[in-house]
């Protein structure tokens, strides 16, 4: 089922449950769109709710992408922070807009995210954390630049679970090591594991994921 009557164009699973289902919510990665990690859902508990979102800049001749990315060699990889950060919070309005508009329960959000989509996912979560609850972020890795830091942020009711390719040639995995010690920095729960991949999701990966998320949607 598609819905384009929210900001976001998104795909939608609907849960088997009527009402107070458990949200998750999907961001592909640059240069790609919904229906990219939309693939997942059917390998997925039937109890979530699932929506995968397209990003808002067109690309050509196709995609989508969340914000710029300029690959010129002499720059080296740019990304455009204030496009990313106006994607931020389209993202944080587009989760309340769900809460509004389809039978979930609004403390049980999942975000998941690969690569562009991890990055805008991280930034989410650490911006605004009263939203969303956990959060997997693949291939992905925090930047700093597009977060709104506070120390009165309580992210006490936040579970990462990070992943990344240990031969990734996107994005080198040294920068997603950061993520695990900045986490445990500010005493957020998390989940950092590694594969012998690139720039992709091993299906050992998916599994360990999958477990993961299962643990933290299951109905009550």
């Amino acid at each position: 089922m598609a819905n384009n009557t929210l900001p976001l164009y998104h795909i939608v699973r609907e849960s088997s449950l009527k009402e107070n289902a458990p949200l998750l919510i999907m961001f592909h990665g640059y240069g790609s769109d919904e229906n990219d990690l939309f693939s997942f859902a059917n390998e997925l508990p039937e109890n979530l709710f699932i929506i995968s979102v397209r990003a808002p800049y067109s690309m050509q001749p196709q995609g989508n992408a969340w914000y710029a990315i300029n690959f010129d060699a002499e720059k080296g990889k740019w990304s455009d922070n204030e496009q990313a950060i106006v994607s931020r919070d389209l993202i944080a309005d587009f989760i309340d807009e769900c809460l509004e508009k389809y039978p979930v329960n609004k403390n049980n959000i999942s975000l998941l995210g690969f690569s562009q989509g991890a990055i805008l996912s991280y930034a989410v979560a650490l911006t605004y954390p009263e939203k969303v609850q956990n959060i997997i972020a693949l291939s992905g890795y925090v930047n700093l630049d597009i977060l709104e830091q506070d120390t009165n942020k309580d992210y006490s009711k936040l579970d990462f679970y990070c992943s990344h390719g240990s031969v990734d040639q996107v994005i080198d995995v040294n920068w997603a090591r950061k993520t695990k010690p900045f986490l445990d920095s500010l005493k957020i729960k998390n989940t950092y594991s590694e594969f012998p991949v690139g720039h992709g999701v091993a299906p050992q990966n998916f599994y360990e994921l999958k477990d993961w998320l299962q643990k933290r949607t299951v109905s009550q």
